[in-house]
């Protein structure tokens, strides 16, 4: 696949990509300079909390997040 480089600096991974391994908006990613012109891409593997982890379990709709609930009333 082939991609460009933006004005900004920016590079935007192919749709194909994106959908297959289910990258959403805001993750992120780690990059290597292996040699000149040779680069390795990884999406950080250390999620931001437990809620993270569970949604990004490979199974589709295994977690669902549900609203807290208030202790006030306890």
């Amino acid at each position: 696949m082939e991609t460009t480089v933006s004005t900004k600096g920016q590079i935007v991974l192919p749709a194909e990509l994106r959908e297959r391994d289910r990258i959403r908006p805001g993750q992120r990613f780690e990059i290597e300079r292996l040699n000149a012109g040779e680069y390795v891409l990884r999406r950080r593997t250390d999620p931001d909390g437990l809620v993270d982890l569970l949604l990004d379990c490979p199974e589709k709709g295994w977690f669902v997040p549900i609203p807290s609930e208030s202790t006030d009333t306890l």
